[in-house]
């Protein structure tokens, strides 16, 4: 399948621009050079473009075209996770096809949603060049650091913008909407304790001791979540906790002084996080007063909500018409729930798929593009164009 002259040079030029997020800071990336790419090419659109600094390096795009209340979003994140160069097929940042696909970091997971962005934009274009006014506006948003703290996302609610009413969520979806998706939050039990000689048991407080009663009583709450919520929406319908990895101790004839577990709670929509938190904390005070220890519970950061966009929102009810398909959930994070908080409607919905994202030989199929632009260029003429 061909595409575009323009749509392609835009995604190769965006897969040559690496902007790697990464909490290992040796690894980590800014994203400026993509979005001052993107910025240049909405401009020459028409769009009107504000660059929002996040941190050094990192910056969020905000490109508008139109005036006025209410209006549709299209967005994307522009970072990508590392990469290992010994898996890959070919350069990982040069734009390569073969088997009808086309590689690349990001071509999936998700620089590649912002070239059919813009083509979905032309109707919209064409009207307000030639001095017609849209009777909503179309955004624009590309945003940095999706993949690690979500700090694009977050320094756009903390400025309340951009106002819409509709957002499109471009992730790797195989072209199925989803209005759903669980939250995630990451955090860390700290138990300090005090060594001694293991001759003698009575000599410290083994950390280690009161950890393995710290997971036993996360594995009977993880039972007692998955009983009591469910949502059968989710291919996994019930929330989930996972002991990540677990860190203690220094040598084989001490008392444990310190240990230190991190996990993963992914809640269903409806679940309140703080209630969660405040719940592990109240389960685990009785442990920390039986071992005679300090047990802290820490977010290793504030944890990502939910969502939930209603199914019989205007956005969910056009994309399922348009796509013949039924709005699901997705099993995986996105910046949904902070357009949500923003006061939008959001659906997530992109060409690709979610399994080969952070995956070496990453991928998007060419037949997947223009269904992709079609249904978004359809978005616009419904939510843009008409009264």
């Amino acid at each position: 399948m061909t595409i575009s002259p323009t749509l392609r040079d835009q995604l190769r030029t965006l897969i040559a621009t690496p902007s790697v997020s990464c909490t290992d800071a040796t690894m980590d990336q800014g994203n400026e050079a993509v979005i001052h790419h993107l910025a240049a090419w909405a401009e020459d659109l028409g769009f009107r473009c504000e660059i929002m600094p996040v941190a050094p390096g990192k910056a969020n795009l905000i490109a508008t075209l139109g005036e006025g209340p209410g209006g549709l979003v299209f967005s994307g994140h522009t970072d990508t996770v590392p990469w290992d160069p010994a898996k890959w097929r070919s350069d990982p940042f040069t734009l390569t096809e073969r088997d009808d696909r086309l590689y690349g970091l990001g071509t999936s997971d998700m620089k590649g949603f912002f070239p059919l962005a813009f083509a979905a934009a032309a109707d919209a274009v064409a009207q307000v060049r030639a001095g017609q006014t849209l009777a909503a506006p179309l955004i624009i948003l590309a945003t940095c650091d999706e993949e690690t703290s979500m700090a694009g996302a977050r320094a756009l609610v903390s400025a309340g913008r951009p106002k819409a009413r509709f957002a499109v969520i471009g992730e790797p979806t195989s072209l199925k909407p989803l209005r759903l998706q669980k939250g995630v939050m990451m955090e860390r039990i700290v138990i300090e304790g005090r060594s001694g000689h293991s001759s003698d048991p009575s000599l410290g407080r083994s950390a280690l001791d009161a950890m393995h009663a710290v997971i036993g009583e996360l594995v009977a709450y993880r039972r007692e979540l998955a009983e009591a919520h469910r949502n059968p929406l989710f291919t996994v319908p019930v929330p989930t906790l996972n002991l990540g990895c677990i860190h203690g101790g220094d040598n084989p004839n001490r008392i444990c002084a310190r240990c230190e577990l991190q996990y993963d709670l992914r809640p269903l929509p409806g679940m309140d996080m703080d209630g969660l938190r405040a719940d592990i904390r109240r389960r685990l005070r009785p442990l920390a007063e039986r071992h005679e220890v300090e047990i802290r519970n820490e977010s290793l950061f504030s944890g990502t909500a939910a969502m939930e966009t209603p199914a019989d929102s205007p956005l969910v009810r056009a994309v399922e018409q348009l796509t013949g398909h039924a709005a699901g959930a997705a099993a995986f994070g996105t910046e949904g729930p902070y357009f949500r908080e923003l006061g939008m409607d959001a659906v997530i919905f992109g060409p690709g798929d979610i399994d080969t994202a952070h995956q070496p030989d990453e991928y998007v199929a060419l037949a997947a593009l223009q269904p992709a632009v079609d249904t978004l260029r359809e978005l616009v003429r419904r939510f843009c164009l008409r009264p």
